[in-house]
Protein backbone atom coordinates (compact mmCIF):
# COMPACT_ATOMS: atom_id res chain seq x y z
CA UNK A 1 0.00 0.00 0.00
CA UNK A 2 1.42 3.42 -0.94
CA UNK A 3 0.06 6.92 0.62
CA UNK A 4 -0.26 10.34 -0.83
CA UNK A 5 0.47 13.42 1.20
CA UNK A 6 1.26 16.96 0.23
CA UNK A 7 2.14 20.61 1.32
CA UNK A 8 0.64 23.15 0.32
CA UNK A 9 2.83 26.23 0.85
CA UNK A 10 2.25 30.27 -0.33
CA UNK A 11 4.61 29.85 -3.67
CA UNK A 12 5.15 26.21 -3.87
CA UNK A 13 2.97 22.96 -3.71
CA UNK A 14 5.37 19.85 -2.68
CA UNK A 15 2.82 16.30 -3.18
CA UNK A 16 4.81 13.08 -2.64
CA UNK A 17 4.11 9.24 -3.20
CA UNK A 18 4.92 7.11 -0.01
CA UNK A 19 5.79 3.53 0.32
CA UNK A 20 4.47 1.38 2.82
CA UNK A 21 7.28 2.19 5.22
CA UNK A 22 6.37 5.53 5.06
CA UNK A 23 9.41 6.19 3.08
CA UNK A 24 8.95 8.85 -0.23
CA UNK A 25 9.39 7.03 -3.54
CA UNK A 26 8.58 10.11 -5.50
CA UNK A 27 8.15 13.73 -5.16
CA UNK A 28 6.53 16.39 -7.85
CA UNK A 29 6.85 20.66 -7.47
CA UNK A 30 4.15 22.71 -8.69
CA UNK A 31 3.67 26.57 -8.13
CA UNK A 32 0.64 27.19 -6.27
CA UNK A 33 -0.92 29.53 -8.20
CA UNK A 34 -1.35 26.44 -10.88
CA UNK A 35 -3.44 24.31 -8.04
CA UNK A 36 -6.66 25.70 -8.86
CA UNK A 37 -5.92 26.31 -12.70
CA UNK A 38 -5.50 22.76 -13.66
CA UNK A 39 -6.30 19.02 -11.55
CA UNK A 40 -2.81 18.45 -11.51
CA UNK A 41 -3.75 15.63 -8.50
CA UNK A 42 -6.08 13.82 -10.44
CA UNK A 43 -3.31 13.15 -13.57
CA UNK A 44 -0.57 12.28 -10.83
CA UNK A 45 -3.15 9.58 -9.92
CA UNK A 46 -4.27 8.64 -13.17
CA UNK A 47 -1.06 7.95 -15.12
CA UNK A 48 1.65 7.47 -12.11
CA UNK A 49 0.00 6.01 -9.59
CA UNK A 50 -1.09 1.74 -9.21
CA UNK A 51 -3.99 0.55 -7.60
CA UNK A 52 -2.89 0.14 -4.40
CA UNK A 53 -2.74 3.59 -2.95
CA UNK A 54 -4.97 4.21 0.29
CA UNK A 55 -8.05 6.08 -0.27
CA UNK A 56 -6.72 8.75 2.23
CA UNK A 57 -4.96 11.60 1.03
CA UNK A 58 -3.59 14.01 4.07
CA UNK A 59 -1.84 17.46 3.27
CA UNK A 60 -0.38 20.62 5.53
CA UNK A 61 -2.07 23.61 3.85
CA UNK A 62 -1.93 27.58 4.13
CA UNK A 63 -3.81 28.52 1.46
CA UNK A 64 -7.89 27.12 1.92
CA UNK A 65 -8.66 27.82 -1.37
CA UNK A 66 -6.62 25.74 -3.47
CA UNK A 67 -7.19 22.71 -0.37
CA UNK A 68 -10.61 23.60 -0.73
CA UNK A 69 -10.46 23.06 -5.03
CA UNK A 70 -8.80 19.76 -4.25
CA UNK A 71 -11.16 18.48 -1.73
CA UNK A 72 -13.79 19.73 -4.01
CA UNK A 73 -12.53 17.69 -7.06
CA UNK A 74 -12.25 13.99 -5.21
CA UNK A 75 -15.86 14.57 -3.51
CA UNK A 76 -17.41 11.89 -5.67
CA UNK A 77 -14.68 9.92 -5.99
CA UNK A 78 -13.57 6.88 -3.38
CA UNK A 79 -10.85 9.51 -2.33
CA UNK A 80 -10.82 11.45 0.98
CA UNK A 81 -9.03 14.16 1.09
CA UNK A 82 -7.66 15.10 5.10
CA UNK A 83 -5.93 18.53 6.11
CA UNK A 84 -3.21 18.16 9.23
CA UNK A 85 -5.10 20.48 11.62
CA UNK A 86 -8.42 17.62 11.00
CA UNK A 87 -6.60 15.34 13.13
CA UNK A 88 -5.91 14.74 16.66
CA UNK A 89 -2.33 16.55 17.12
CA UNK A 90 -2.04 16.85 20.27
CA UNK A 91 -1.56 12.76 20.22
CA UNK A 92 1.67 13.26 19.14
CA UNK A 93 3.23 16.54 20.17
CA UNK A 94 2.02 18.96 22.76
CA UNK A 95 1.41 22.28 21.14
CA UNK A 96 1.97 25.29 23.54
CA UNK A 97 0.44 28.48 22.24
CA UNK A 98 -2.42 30.79 22.59
CA UNK A 99 -4.67 29.70 20.20
CA UNK A 100 -3.95 26.62 18.08
CA UNK A 101 -6.17 27.15 15.84
CA UNK A 102 -3.93 30.11 14.25
CA UNK A 103 -0.57 27.47 13.89
CA UNK A 104 0.11 27.22 10.36
CA UNK A 105 -0.14 23.63 9.08
CA UNK A 106 3.48 24.26 7.55
CA UNK A 107 4.43 24.70 10.96
CA UNK A 108 3.17 22.12 12.82
CA UNK A 109 4.22 19.45 10.18
CA UNK A 110 7.82 20.71 11.47
CA UNK A 111 7.46 20.55 14.46
CA UNK A 112 6.35 16.74 14.32
CA UNK A 113 8.89 16.24 11.96
CA UNK A 114 11.55 17.69 14.36
CA UNK A 115 10.62 16.33 17.63
CA UNK A 116 12.86 13.75 17.31
CA UNK A 117 15.17 16.05 18.45
CA UNK A 118 13.37 17.00 21.70
CA UNK A 119 15.24 20.88 21.58
CA UNK A 120 15.55 22.14 18.71
CA UNK A 121 15.11 25.50 16.71
CA UNK A 122 13.60 25.21 13.03
CA UNK A 123 14.04 27.73 10.44
CA UNK A 124 12.39 27.38 7.68
CA UNK A 125 13.16 29.94 4.55
CA UNK A 126 9.72 29.97 2.68
CA UNK A 127 7.56 33.02 1.65
CA UNK A 128 8.26 33.67 5.24
CA UNK A 129 10.86 33.06 7.24
CA UNK A 130 9.92 31.41 9.98
CA UNK A 131 11.30 30.24 13.23
CA UNK A 132 10.10 27.73 15.43
CA UNK A 133 10.76 26.24 18.76
CA UNK A 134 10.79 22.53 20.25
CA UNK A 135 11.57 22.50 23.77
CA UNK A 136 11.39 19.25 25.57
CA UNK A 137 9.54 17.90 22.84
CA UNK A 138 6.66 20.43 23.10
CA UNK A 139 5.98 23.35 20.56
CA UNK A 140 6.44 25.96 22.27
CA UNK A 141 5.79 29.28 19.72
CA UNK A 142 7.89 31.12 17.09
CA UNK A 143 9.08 34.31 15.35
CA UNK A 144 7.79 35.20 12.04
CA UNK A 145 9.87 37.29 9.44
CA UNK A 146 9.39 38.16 5.68
CA UNK A 147 10.93 35.55 3.49
CA UNK A 148 13.91 36.67 1.52
CA UNK A 149 12.08 36.63 -2.15
CA UNK A 150 9.00 37.97 -0.75
CA UNK A 151 11.69 40.85 0.55
CA UNK A 152 13.36 41.42 -2.87
CA UNK A 153 10.16 41.57 -5.04
CA UNK A 154 8.39 44.02 -3.04
CA UNK A 155 11.58 46.55 -2.75
CA UNK A 156 11.77 46.30 -6.69
CA UNK A 157 8.50 46.55 -7.09
CA UNK A 158 7.92 49.83 -4.44
CA UNK A 159 11.04 51.14 -6.53
CA UNK A 160 11.05 53.11 -9.69
CA UNK A 161 15.02 52.17 -10.59
CA UNK A 162 15.96 49.14 -7.84
CA UNK A 163 15.91 45.79 -9.75
CA UNK A 164 14.56 42.61 -8.43
CA UNK A 165 17.92 40.57 -8.17
CA UNK A 166 18.92 36.74 -7.71
CA UNK A 167 21.11 36.72 -4.02
CA UNK A 168 24.76 35.62 -5.20
CA UNK A 169 27.33 34.28 -2.54
CA UNK A 170 28.70 36.39 0.49
CA UNK A 171 30.25 39.41 0.08
CA UNK A 172 33.08 40.64 2.01
CA UNK A 173 32.77 44.33 1.17
CA UNK A 174 29.39 46.69 0.63
CA UNK A 175 28.90 47.06 -3.32
CA UNK A 176 30.30 49.22 -5.75
CA UNK A 177 27.08 49.30 -7.92
CA UNK A 178 23.46 48.97 -7.28
CA UNK A 179 23.72 45.25 -7.80
CA UNK A 180 26.08 44.72 -5.81
CA UNK A 181 24.83 47.42 -2.87
CA UNK A 182 21.24 45.04 -3.30
CA UNK A 183 22.75 41.83 -2.78
CA UNK A 184 25.19 42.85 0.28
CA UNK A 185 21.81 44.44 1.85
CA UNK A 186 19.81 41.48 1.38
CA UNK A 187 22.81 38.71 2.21
CA UNK A 188 24.41 40.91 5.32
CA UNK A 189 21.03 41.75 6.25
CA UNK A 190 19.30 38.12 6.93
CA UNK A 191 22.62 36.88 8.29
CA UNK A 192 22.03 39.49 11.31
CA UNK A 193 18.29 38.72 11.47
CA UNK A 194 18.72 35.01 11.76
CA UNK A 195 21.95 34.82 14.45
CA UNK A 196 19.60 37.59 16.31
CA UNK A 197 17.05 35.71 16.67
CA UNK A 198 18.77 32.72 16.99
CA UNK A 199 20.73 34.40 20.04
CA UNK A 200 17.33 36.39 21.47
CA UNK A 201 16.12 32.81 21.54
CA UNK A 202 18.83 31.35 23.35
CA UNK A 203 19.02 33.79 26.05
CA UNK A 204 16.08 33.19 27.17
CA UNK A 205 16.43 29.67 27.83
CA UNK A 206 19.55 27.58 29.21
CA UNK A 207 19.03 24.80 26.82
CA UNK A 208 21.50 24.25 23.71
CA UNK A 209 18.80 24.20 20.71
CA UNK A 210 19.64 21.90 17.66
CA UNK A 211 19.26 24.19 14.45
CA UNK A 212 17.22 23.05 11.70
CA UNK A 213 17.31 24.56 8.47
CA UNK A 214 14.58 23.78 5.69
CA UNK A 215 13.29 25.66 2.72
CA UNK A 216 14.99 27.31 -0.38
CA UNK A 217 17.70 29.16 1.31
CA UNK A 218 18.76 26.65 3.58
CA UNK A 219 22.35 25.92 2.19
CA UNK A 220 22.58 29.59 1.00
CA UNK A 221 22.89 30.46 4.66
CA UNK A 222 24.18 27.87 6.29
CA UNK A 223 27.66 29.26 6.72
CA UNK A 224 26.02 32.70 7.89
CA UNK A 225 24.92 30.56 11.07
CA UNK A 226 27.06 31.51 13.74
CA UNK A 227 25.98 28.16 15.55
CA UNK A 228 26.03 24.49 14.25
CA UNK A 229 23.43 23.70 11.83
CA UNK A 230 21.84 20.77 9.97
CA UNK A 231 19.70 21.14 6.86
CA UNK A 232 16.35 19.16 6.88
CA UNK A 233 15.19 19.98 3.81
CA UNK A 234 12.13 17.20 4.17
CA UNK A 235 11.03 18.02 7.34
CA UNK A 236 7.57 19.23 6.81
CA UNK A 237 7.06 16.21 4.09
CA UNK A 238 8.50 13.82 7.35
CA UNK A 239 6.40 15.90 9.56
CA UNK A 240 3.21 15.07 7.59
CA UNK A 241 4.05 11.66 6.97
CA UNK A 242 4.46 10.73 10.73
CA UNK A 243 0.82 12.33 11.08
CA UNK A 244 -0.43 10.24 8.76
CA UNK A 245 1.57 7.05 10.35
CA UNK A 246 0.06 7.99 13.57
CA UNK A 247 -3.09 9.23 13.33
CA UNK A 248 -4.74 8.19 9.75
Amino acid sequence: MNFLIGDIGNTSTKICILNKKFQILRSYNFDTSKMCKVNLLKNIIRKKINKSISPVFLFSSVVPKVFMNIKKSFKMTKFKILEIKNLKINKIIKINIKNKKKLGSDRIANAIGAKKFKNCIIIDFGTATTFDIIKNGTYEGGVIAPGVNLSIKNLSHATALLPEINLKSYQKSYGKNTIEALNAGFVWGYEGLINNIIDKIFSRSKIKYKILLTGGYAKFFKKMVKKNVVIEQDITIKGIANAYKELV
